[in-house]
């Protein structure tokens, strides 16, 4: 049997854990942990971990074999992103007795007092920060491992290069030792900033459900947000223009003609990886975005379309609400290679322009049910037909 210790801020957790380090014949460590136990009156040989893991791993099978108690001593949780995954693909999880101690990201996301078994934890170890970014823009909540190749900065870099949306951000380094740091920021600040290279990065999309419950819901009743004079797109037609859009993890998203910004708010709860942009001339209008769309990171470009779209980075996915014909040609001008648009109208002209640029319309004409008179009896109220077309296919 060989056994793994985590330490953190060089202790260990639990009394079978000080039972099999007592009891060790051979410590195997890095330089670091081994020092980290010189006081603890340990007897056991200390041997500096090899450069390479193979060798290490023929260490732990010659010296157990022979006979003697082997303890390979680690950081944390050696189960998480540890040595337990290479010790076990070679002498099976049923030789090793492991005893964990916090991991890394466990101690990181309790610094910034936040829990974490909804996150998702992803190594910049051995894989591109392309691939790293894209899985950070996928997720409300995660926590990416950095290296020394890939550091906290590069990781910032990748991520704005990548159209990540708003994220809070917290990079935690030499967590439970007398030199542990946190820093919190934001993507431009982790992108610019100087960190510890060995660092755990959390970062967190602002309006991030806070009960860990994951939400898909969309098209919110017209309550949910601040409008005015019903300047706002019905709940039923918001749902359709939304499923309509295939909104995708990352890139750049405009709400165009955006009236309350609804759904360029409900695009940014949906997928957090998109940069939202609502785009709205009416001054009060705009106001109204930023209070609806402050918490998911909504940007609001205040300018009539299709000038006001001139210096925005173009868009992967577009929702076109007002303007008529020729904002949405502009949009479609914009548009980038394997994106989608959704346009809505209440013109049948402006309609079938729309089809003709995008390829695919229907008619929505909702009726709700409201009271009438005291006994609980409902009559259905029409709301203004809707034109919606999508593209392309």
């Amino acid at each position: 049997m060989i056994s793994v210790v985590g330490l953190h801020g060089g202790e260990w957790f639990g009394r079978r854990a000080e039972f099999v380090l007592r009891q060790a014949d051979v410590l195997v460590g890095a330089g670091r942990h081994l020092r980290d136990v010189e006081g603890a009156g340990l007897m056991g040989r200390r041997v500096e971990l090899p450069a390479r893991l193979d060798d290490l791993v023929e260490l732990c099978i010659e010296r157990s074999g022979a006979g003697e108690q082997v303890c390979v001593l680690a950081s944390g949780d050696p189960g998480f992103f540890g040595i337990v995954r290479v010790l076990a693909a070679r002498v099976g999880p049923g030789s090793l007795e492991v005893h964990p101690a916090p991991s890394s990201v466990s101690l990181a996301f309790a610094r910034a007092g936040l829990s974490w078994d909804d996150a998702t934890v992803i190594s910049a170890h051995g894989r591109s920060l392309e691939e790293a970014s894209r899985l950070v823009c996928g997720t409300e909540k995660a926590a990416v491992l950095v290296s020394p190749e890939n550091g906290p900065r590069e990781l910032g870099a990748a991520l704005v290069a990548a159209g990540c949306g708003p994220r809070r951000v917290w990079v935690a380094s030499h967590l439970g030792t007398g030199d542990e740091c946190v820093h919190a920021t934001d993507l431009s600040g982790l992108a610019t900033g100087a960190f510890d290279p060995v660092s755990v990065v959390v970062l967190v999309a602002p309006g991030a459900s806070a009960s860990g419950e994951p939400s898909l819901a969309w098209g919110r009743p017209e309550t949910s947000f601040a409008h005015r004079a019903g300047m706002i797109t019905k709940a039923e037609v918001r749902a359709v223009a939304l499923g309509k859009l295939h909104l995708p993890a990352a890139g750049v998203f405009w709400d165009v003609g955006a009236g309350s910004g609804s759904v360029a708010v409900e695009a940014a709860r949906l997928a957090p990886g998109l940069r939202v942009f609502a785009v709205e001339r009416d001054p009060a209008a705009c106001e109204q975005i930023r209070a609806n769309g402050c918490a998911e990171g909504v940007v609001v470009v205040e300018g009539e379309a299709p000038d006001a779209l001139a210096h925005l980075p173009a868009p992967d996915r577009a929702f076109v609400g007002g303007g008529g014909p020729g904002v949405l040609d502009a949009v479609c001008d914009r548009l980038q290679p394997g994106g989608r648009i959704v346009a809505t109208s209440t013109i049948l002209a402006h309609a079938g322009h729309a089809a003709g640029r995008l390829g695919a319309v229907v008619q929505i004409a909702v009726s709700r049910g409201v009271p009438i008179g005291g006994d609980g009896a409902l009559r259905l109220a029409a709301e203004n037909p809707i034109f919606v077309a999508w593209g392309p296919q």
